[in-house]
């Protein structure tokens, strides 16, 4: 499969910039892989195509403010820094991206806070654009990891094309957000609201919770023709024996059973026996799903709309078949579906 089958014509207005008033009243473009067929629905529409005992899993990771604009020493030029993970808490160690990258040299001193209050060091050159900050600073860890976050913004995708607003810190976060650690929201999980999950526990729909801290891989461009040339950045993932144990009851049973976003597929097909069951696993994965591939657990899943020639397209395309995905995707640009991470949803069955 090569890289050129996933580029398509996405009009700049169809890029939603800001989500949808209420979570659950997206709109859903309804794909069956087996006949074609494609309805369109409202996201709380989804309630309708579950029935009792099957199963939803969710991605339970939470978003933290990862942007922050420092100075650099002597120059004060501007500089973002976006904190991908932490390497060392005792010793405030952070992996990096900056901006712009040339700029900046190991031995660098960042200034950050209108009082300049939070000081960074530049102690090694992990990428081009990456970089390993130490940050200087005394105080109890808990002082000094709230005094980083207060200084941080919710890390919106630069696709979105403007400033951080107040509500983006609650609605760039799903409903049920628990193990902090991801740069990147799992998005498909943004349009469930607490009234949805209420509904569909009361219909007997099962819910299953795993744990994939989304990182900056997603958006990075795969700059190979060649699709299994294309490394994928590890992210860390969590499956615990409770979700193992609903996930493997219905798949016994021949339930439905929906990966609530492709971090969920990632997830699920990251740790899967040689009888096709899930397995309990804590550690990374850097699995790249592209067409064709046999999915192991997940029966149908649901998705976001996603950019030309971007990883996670591929992974729908898939899922849903190459043919059936681009024409969906087709009719979704004709239907003017909002694409991208506050934009509209597919359901996939």
């Amino acid at each position: 499969m090569k890289l050129s089958k996933f580029k398509y014509k996405l009009p700049t207005e169809l890029i939603a910039t800001h989500p949808a008033y209420n979570r659950d009243e997206s709109r859903l473009l309804v794909l069956d892989r087996e006949s074609g067929k494609i309805e369109h629905k409202v996201f709380k529409d989804v309630l309708d195509y579950f029935d009792n005992k099957d199963v939803m899993v969710f991605n339970n990771t939470k978003v933290f403010p990862a942007r922050l604009y420092g100075n650099k020493e002597k120059t004060g030029a501007q500089i973002e820094v976006f904190l991908l993970r932490e390497l060392n808490r005792e010793q405030r160690l952070w992996d990096v991206l900056v901006d712009p990258a040339r700029k900046i040299r190991i031995g660098n001193k960042l200034y950050f806070g209108d009082d300049d209050s939070m000081v960074a060091e530049v102690i090694d050159n992990t990428t081009s654009r990456g970089r390993t900050l130490r940050f200087l600073y005394d105080g109890p860890y808990d002082e000094f990891k709230q005094a980083l976050y207060n200084l941080g913004e919710t890390p919106l995708p630069k696709l979105i094309g403007r400033e951080v607003e107040a509500e983006d810190a609650d609605r760039y976060q799903t409903i049920y957000a628990k193990h902090e650690g991801a740069v990147a929201a799992p998005t498909a999980g943004l349009h469930f609201s607490r009234e949805l999950m209420k509904r569909l526990e009361i219909k007997g729909i099962d819910f299953a919770e795993v744990t994939l801290h989304v990182g900056l891989g997603n958006f990075r461009t795969v700059d190979v023709e060649d699709l299994t040339k294309h490394k994928m950045d590890s992210e860390q993932i969590w499956i615990e024996d409770k979700a193992v144990e609903v996930v493997n009851n219905a798949k016994k049973n021949k339930q439905r059973i929906c990966a609530v976003g492709t971090t969920v597929m990632r997830t699920l097909e990251s740790s899967v026996s040689t009888t096709g069951l899930l397995k309990p696993y804590e550690g990374w994965t850097n699995k790249f799903i592209f067409p064709p591939y046999d999915f192991q657990v997940a029966n149908s899943m649901v998705s976001n709309l996603h950019t030309p020639l971007s990883t996670l397209m591929m992974m729908v395309s898939a899922f849903g078949g190459y043919d059936a995905v681009m024409e969906a995707y087709d009719i979704a640009i004709k239907e003017e579906y909002r694409f991208g991470t506050y934009g509209d949803a597919m359901l996939i069955i």
